[in-house]
């Protein structure tokens, strides 16, 4: 009986090392995530940005929380015709995702126009889209945010450190033998 015990022990804490590794694992992804955010708030690796569609757009293509990868164009590389995704900054300094047809490139000016007739400098393009996921935008914009970051980041963390810190000290004090 003693043996069996000692047996499901060792698989428990194999079990919760497991665990415990994997949730550390996406924290640090989580965090890698929040740390590439550029100056308009949205997570941006090198050339490539992961919009998230928060708002229903006037394109089939996207629905409200997909998670868009949009690779960066330079201006030479924007044609007439191409979707484009851009940053629309309004009076309130609030920072928006707009999308639109390309209905001219000025490159003098380094500048689009969508067919619609908004115009933006190169310096609020975006890109293009390259892949899309359907609904993953829902589960990241919670993850990005501070109440997520808060209830799936610190609190568990903090946790796991205050049982840490239990079994140290009951470790000390009775220690490891008296445990069996």
């Amino acid at each position: 009986v003693g043996g069996k015990m000692k047996v499901l022990k060792m698989i428990k804490k194999i079990l919760i090392g497991i665990v415990v590794a994997i949730y550390f694992a996406f924290v640090i992804f989580m965090t890698v995530l929040l740390l590439n955010y550029n100056k308009y708030g949205v997570t941006q690796f090198e050339n490539k940005s992961l919009i998230i569609i928060r708002d229903e757009i006037s394109t089939n293509n996207y629905k409200k929380g997909d998670l868009v990868i949009v690779q960066s164009k330079k201006i030479n590389n924007i044609k007439v015709g191409d979707e484009i995704f851009t940053y629309q900054i309004a009076a309130n300094g609030e920072v928006n995702i707009d999308l639109g047809i390309v209905g001219e490139v000025h490159e003098e000016e380094q500048a689009i126009t969508y067919e619609n007739g908004s115009n933006y400098s190169m310096d609020f393009v975006i890109g293009s889209a390259e892949k899309t996921y359907e609904k993953v935008g829902n589960y990241l914009s919670v993850i990005e945010s501070k109440w997520g970051f808060l209830f799936i980041v610190l609190v568990p963390s903090f946790l796991i450190f205050i049982y840490e810190v239990y079994n140290l000290i009951v470790e000390i004090k009775y220690g490891a033998d008296e445990e069996d």
